[in-house]
C-alpha cells in the first residue's frame, strides 16, 4: 500500500461519522453497560516498544469499570511500563450486516492483593476469599477504567444513528 492508501483506509470512519447521527453520552452509555454486562470474555491488548501482547480474558463489568483476575502471564511484560490498554468484546457469529462490538481504551489499575477493592471485585464474581488466599500462585487483579469505548452495532440503524457510536468520559 501506497502512503495515500493507507490514509485513505485511516480515515474510513472518521470520513464516514462527520454524516452520521450520534446517540445521546448517557444513551450510548446504556448500550455500553447492557453489552459488557451481557458478555464475559475480551481480548486485551497491552504494548511497549515493540512487544505487543492480546490475551482473551474472562472480565467482569461493574463500578464503570473491567475487571479481570488472572495469574500473570506475558501481558505483563507491556504492562509494567504502559499503563494504556485496549479491549474488544463482541458477539461471536456475527451475520454480515449484524455485528455488535465494543473497543474500549482506558487505563490499566492494579489493586492491591486483598484490599477492598480486590475482595469487592471477588465477591461481585462470586468467587470464595477463602478459595483465593489457598491457591499456590497469586490472582492478579487488573482494573480496566475506560476513557473512550467505540461501540459498532448494526442494529443502531434501525432507530436513525450511524452504527458506530463513541462514548467517551467526561464528555
Amino acid at each position: 500500500m501506497t502512503e495515500e492508501q493507507f490514509d485513505e483506509a485511516e480515515s474510513f470512519w472518521t470520513c464516514r461519522d462527520e454524516d452520521t447521527k450520534k446517540m445521546a453520552q448517557d444513551e450510548i452509555y446504556q448500550w455500553i453497560n447492557g453489552f459488557l454486562g451481557a458478555h464475559k470474555v475480551l481480548a486485551l491488548a497491552a504494548g511497549t516498544g515493540d512487544f505487543i501482547r492480546c490475551t482473551p480474558l474472562e472480565y467482569s463489568w461493574h463500578d464503570d469499570a473491567l475487571w479481570i483476575f488472572t495469574e500473570g502471564g506475558l501481558k505483563f511484560k507491556a504492562l509494567k511500563k504502559n499503563r494504556h490498554v485496549a479491549a474488544s468484546a463482541f458477539d461471536t457469529n456475527a451475520a454480515i450486516g449484524g455485528l455488535s462490538s465494543v473497543q474500549i481504551e482506558g487505563t490499566a489499575e492494579f489493586p492491591a492483593i486483598f484490599s477492598e477493592e480486590y475482595v469487592k471485585a471477588a465477591e461481585f464474581k462470586k468467587i470464595p476469599l477463602d478459595m483465593l488466599k489457598k491457591l499456590p500462585e497469586l490472582m492478579w487483579l487488573i482494573k480496566i477504567v475506560p476513557t473512550e469505548i467505540t461501540c459498532l452495532n448494526s442494529a443502531f440503524k434501525k432507530d436513525g444513528y450511524g452504527s458506530r457510536q463513541i462514548w467517551k468520559k467526561d464528555i
